[in-house]
């Protein structure tokens, strides 16, 4: 890590939710992707891998035999955090993994008095001087996911550029208004990337007109397009900005990137102001 990183780094790091209830949007690629984009403008980034099926550590390159201590451990057990951490092949980026164990919080945490704040109280203790912490959440509402937006600022929603889109995004506000009102007042939407955007198919142009015509501004202007190449990289254990920069879904995750800095100054300067 360089001085100037170091520099840069904010006292306390942003914390983005990546969160749909709907699965199959795009959600762990958009947390690898965009971590490893933030990553290469130059932020220090730690991604939380908090969905039991471990996709993310996976497509990072980590396998399961290396995943010593994972979020499960942290949340469950005694184990700090910074006990979770470990270095992936992306300079800048590192990953907290997860395995199918984290499946067990539900029952393990149920009669706990903090159970909604585990997670929360993990992050807190962390050291690291990150910029920005990315959770990828389980494609459902447990406790999981409201442990994930108690310690978010800020929702991240990938959107599948598909006829059920606006239906999975209700019901995902829904839930996020909960939280604002039980637990984490301050929660806000950061933004909604539209996600598998097929330019040969008028229902993604619909779909796509549709969700800014509902959320305006709050749209990020990046769109992801359906890319082979993205597809391709999980099953290699690589981002797909390490598979193949110059394709388009990789080059589409470098603008949301940018995007999501440009927002997030944005916001600090209106706060400082």
């Amino acid at each position: 890590m360089s001085d100037n990183s170091k520099a840069r780094a904010p006292a306390r790091p942003r914390v983005l939710a990546i969160a749909n209830q709907k699965g199959g949007v795009g959600k762990t690629t958009t947390a690898i992707n965009l971590g490893t984009a933030l990553a290469a403008v130059g932020e220090q980034v730690l991604l939380l891998d908090a969905d039991p099926q471990g996709n993310a550590s996976t497509g990072l390159g980590v396998p399961r035999a290396d995943r010593k201590t994972t979020l499960y451990d942290v949340l469950v057990g005694d184990n700090a955090m910074s006990d979770a951490v470990v270095n992936t092949a992306v300079p800048g980026l590192d990953l907290v993994p997860s395995d199918a164990d984290l499946s067990g919080v539900e029952i393990e945490l149920g009669s706990h008095p903090r159970r909604s704040y585990r997670l929360r109280e993990a992050v807190a203790g962390l050291t690291q001087p990150y910029s920005y912490i990315l959770i990828d959440c389980p494609p459902s509402l447990n406790l999981l996911t409201v442990n994930a937006m108690t310690t978010a600022d800020a929702v991240l929603v990938p959107l599948q550029c598909e006829f059920f889109a606006l239906e999975g995004l209700t019901q995902l506000m829904r839930t996020v208004e909960l939280v604002r009102g039980n637990l984490n007042p301050t929660l806000e939407i950061q933004g909604v990337v539209l996600t598998m955007y097929d330019r040969r198919n008028s229902l993604s142009d619909q779909v796509a007109r549709d969700v800014r015509e509902h959320f305006g501004d709050k749209v990020y202007d990046a769109v992801i397009p359906r890319n082979v190449r993205v597809s391709e990289a999980p099953s290699f254990g690589k981002p797909a900005l390490i598979y193949d920069l110059k394709c388009a879904g990789s080059q589409a995750y470098l603008k949301l990137a940018r995007e999501v800095v440009v927002r997030e100054r944005a916001r600090r300067a209106a706060v400082a102001a």
